[in-house]
């Protein structure tokens, strides 16, 4: 639609028509295409599968709805929430669906406090929650290592202080320095790779990371949360020194030791000779001191067992026994006796059992019951056969006396039709149908020459 001829005409408009037409004037206000906008976070929704941010930007007079996409949001270092004042970058536009107009964010700020630092305090606070930070997942750092790993810039300050001090201290402990970034957008991948490599050697008892001072920018890798989850999955105890003594990053608190200076770590893993001469002198005075009284109780119960009554007399304690064991020994053949006496009894008692048992006089029994049943079922068998001839030859009369046959004998035939069906009345048959009769001896073939009715 043209600007103003719809109006001019006075023609009615869809209202996508109209949305549309109000759209394009947006997006044809430079100034509304980046903007700058300050206000406070509320009803914030980060949206579950795409990510997306959804919420209303607001100041005491007025609202805004927002919308931040996942591919602009994942560069921020922090996580809004309601409630926070921020700055945002974007373009004011219309949706079209509810006719509202909202702000594309395409960069967002904490406003009044750096971004740097809210990241970091909220990284330090989900961290602590989840308990990278608790003193019981700390690893001891060991007294004296035999291999002390150094992780950073390898042409920095840091690295030649961590070297010197710990030949001037420990001459004796090997230094592997691991070349690391500690300042950039890769330093954090570079600490992370630093630290699996020193998990890989094996040698390595202990691991130094850090560097020398600066600002907060340049120090900031070490308060990145893959270098944090790095340091709390090391199976190598790590001492990190980053910046001074005031600096305090995120791998300090998950660090199993925090020194406040590379210098600092050095000397935490390498004891002077001084201060190892005066371990071992400190240590041989308490190991001689606990050796005598362990020495001194040893003798004391050791001449308490040599003026014990036994050790002085030992036959006064031998004689009892002895008698003892002979009383026993007496008890034990008059046991012994009794059990064999009462075991032949009853190795007799079972003999005899056995002999009446015995299978012998068993089969030639059952071959006696055998031969009776034989007897027996052939008797039997005998009996029936005769029933049987009687009762099947009292059957053979009684079927013969009622035969047709016999009936026919007496003068009386059957007349069958062609079909084979019997007739048994004149109703049957008609003149001229054929028919058979049967006799005793023999059938006739037969035609019906008349038919009369009785």
């Amino acid at each position: 639609m043209k600007e103003g001829v719809g109006m001019t005409e006075k023609l009615p408009v869809t209202v996508t028509a109209l949305t549309k037409y109000i759209k394009a004037k947006f997006q044809a206000d430079r100034n509304l295409q980046n903007i700058l906008l300050r206000g406070e976070i509320s009803n914030f929704k980060r949206h579950s599968s795409s990510g997306h941010y959804y919420f209303t930007l607001k100041d005491d007079g007025a609202r805004i709805a927002a919308v931040m996409f996942q591919s602009y949001n994942s560069t921020i270092s922090f996580q809004p929430t309601d409630g926070m004042q921020v700055i945002v970058q974007g373009e004011i536009t219309v949706y079209p669906g509810s006719g509202s107009y909202q702000i594309y964010i395409r960069d967002m700020q904490p406003d009044g406090v750096g971004g740097l630092f809210v990241a970091y305090e909220q990284l330090k606070k989900k961290l602590s929650e989840e308990g990278l930070f608790d003193q019981k997942f700390k690893k001891k750092i060991p007294s004296f290592p035999s291999v002390i790993g150094v992780a950073t810039s390898p042409t920095g300050a840091a690295v030649r202080d961590i070297i010197t001090t710990i030949q001037r201290r420990y001459p004796i402990g090997k230094i592997v320095v691991i070349p690391t970034l500690v300042q950039g957008e890769q330093a954090p991948m570079s600490v992370v790779k630093s630290i699996e490599t020193a998990n890989t050697l094996k040698e390595i008892d202990v691991l130094i990371i850090g560097r020398g001072g600066g600002s907060i920018e340049e120090l900031w890798a070490f308060n990145d949360e893959k270098v944090a989850r790095a340091i709390f999955e090391s199976k190598i105890p790590i001492i990190s020194a980053v910046g001074h003594e005031t600096d305090t990053t995120i791998a300090d608190y998950v660090a199993d030791l925090r020194a406040p200076t590379p210098t600092a770590a050095a000397e935490l893993v390498s004891l002077s000779q001084r201060e190892i001469i005066e371990q071992f002198t400190v240590r041989e005075a308490r190991l001689n001191k606990t050796m005598n009284t362990i020495l001194e109780r040893k003798q004391a119960q050791l001449k308490t067992v040599q003026d014990a009554y036994v050790f002085r007399y030992p036959n006064s304690l031998l004689n009892p026994k002895q008698e003892e064991f002979d009383r026993t020994y007496e008890k034990l053949q008059m046991s012994m006796n009794e059990i064999i006496k009462s075991n032949s009894n009853k190795y007799k008692e079972l003999s005899s059992t056995l002999l009446i048992h015995h299978p012998r006089n068993r089969v030639q029994l059952e071959k006696q019951k055998h031969h009776q049943l034989y007897l027996t079922l052939q008797s039997e068998f005998k009996r029936l056969l005769t029933q049987r001839q009687f009762e099947m030859e009292k059957a053979i009369h009684t079927l013969d006396a009622l035969s047709p046959l016999k009936v026919m004998a007496r003068g009386y035939s059957l007349a069958y039709k062609e079909d084979n069906e019997l007739v048994k009345s004149v109703k049957q048959v008609k003149d001229g149908d054929r028919f058979q009769l049967q006799m005793t001896d023999g059938k006739l073939n037969c035609e019906v020459l008349e038919v009369k009715e009785q």
